[in-house]
């Protein structure tokens, strides 16, 4: 019986349970610092109120029983790894693996050379600043509601750093609820205003021409006001501050501006990059370990062609069902071949039942027709961890 343990309860993490899952000879155990896996791709709705925690969140130690006794989840986060005893260290026990998948993911890169942004803005990597910021959200809401006397100034700013996947996702879910709000607090809705920032010469940077365009239509059809080529300098309690010397009073502010991988990098002794990704092999082995691999978003993942892969739920999952794949192999005494992946598509959800999407680089939709394939996919992801958790849960309580 050979030892698989993973490290990460993220989308790479789960992929690479279900696919070993099926095999009798492979013992799994899971570790995540966190009881659940969080839904990040879905944290546009959680933050603007349109979805519940429900949504967002699964638990892990019930959808780890889903696969009866052949998964066990271990509620402990790993401090470091010893690759000479082949063993992760976690608090007060050691745990031994013949294969380990570091699935560790990434956390809000909140740029140390901005001045108070981490003080001062929230973040979606991780669920409970994601919940911080649905409160302020809706407690905005209330006032304007209410009517309270700090509500009546006039103009509150919602102010959005980053004009990546997640940013422009966010901002366009919060617009369209205070569109739908203005029915409910009336021409107050008007005075929230959100504005979208990026030092990029363009919103979704590194995306398709065709996204791109009808994403900046849909935003400004909602009123968010986008900013590009826009540096900020620092922030404070009341104002983002642009290195132009303008200045831009905000109530609160999201960051989704850049990504850095998980703090475990740290401990290991190899080569990273910038955002401290590790840079590993062709086959995702870390450097030096052929039965260590790493996926997701705490590792550089590259193409066939060497060109950098975006760090996303797909990407993610493409490279756990590779290093299941492969670990197979390795089990079996049967040569790999090098990873190589591409993105499949990307569907962009903008408020509504309105969506951009671009599949196989010919396919291109947006509006309800985008919006309906993007629910497609998630609703088939969502229903599969359903029932993994359901007969969990039955499992437990027998």
């Amino acid at each position: 019986m050979k030892r698989v343990v993973v490290i990460g309860g993220g989308y790479g993490g789960l992929r690479a349970v279900e696919k070993l899952s099926k095999y009798q000879d492979i013992a799994i155990t899971l570790i995540d610092k966190n009881p659940y896996h969080y839904l990040q791709t879905e944290a546009y709705g959680y933050i603007a109120g349109q979805f519940d925690m429900h949504d967002v969140a699964i638990d892990l130690q019930n959808w780890c029983e889903g696969f009866k006794e052949r998964v066990t989840f271990i509620h402990k986060e790993a401090t470091s790894i010893d690759f000479e005893e082949k063993s992760v260290h976690l608090d007060g026990r050691d745990l031994f693996y013949d294969y380990l998948i570091i699935a560790t993911g990434a956390k809000t890169n909140f740029f140390s050379f901005i001045e108070g942004l981490r003080e001062n803005s929230y973040g979606v990597k991780n669920l409970e600043r994601a919940h911080n910021f649905r409160i302020k959200f809706e407690n905005i809401i209330y006032k304007k509601l209410q009517h309270e006397e700090d509500s009546r100034e006039g103009k509150l700013n919602i102010a959005v750093g980053g004009a990546g996947l997640s940013g422009v996702e966010v901002a366009a879910e919060m617009a369209y609820v205070l569109d739908s709000y203005s029915k409910t607090i009336g021409d107050t809705a008007k005075e929230i205003h959100i504005y979208l920032i990026d030092a990029s010469d363009t919103i979704l940077p590194g995306m398709g021409q065709y996204s791109i365009d009808n994403t900046k239509k849909r935003l400004e059809a909602l009123g968010v006001k986008i900013l590009t080529s826009t540096f900020i300098n620092t922030v404070d309690a009341t104002h983002v501050h642009f290195r132009s010397g303008e200045k831009l009073p905000y109530s609160f502010m999201i960051f989704t501006g850049g990504i850095k991988a998980s703090s475990l990098n740290d401990t290991i002794d190899n080569e990273k990059n910038s955002i401290n990704q590790l840079i590993t092999t062709p086959e995702l082995n870390v450097q030096g370990q052929k039965d260590v691999f790493a996926i997701g978003d705490c590792v550089e993942i590259k193409d066939a062609k060497g060109n950098i892969l975006p760090p996303t739920a797909q990407i993610a999952e493409k490279s756990a069902e590779y290093v299941a794949k492969t670990i197979r192999q390795r089990i079996d005494g049967v040569e790999s071949k090098p990873f190589d992946a591409d993105v499949s598509g990307v569907f962009i959800a903008l408020g509504g039942k309105y969506a951009v999407g671009e599949m196989f680089k010919y396919i291109k939709v947006k509006g309800y027709v985008a919006y309906v394939l993007k629910k497609a996919i998630t609703h088939a992801y969502y229903l599969g961890l359903r029932l993994r958790i359901n007969t969990g849960f039955k499992n437990r309580n027998r």
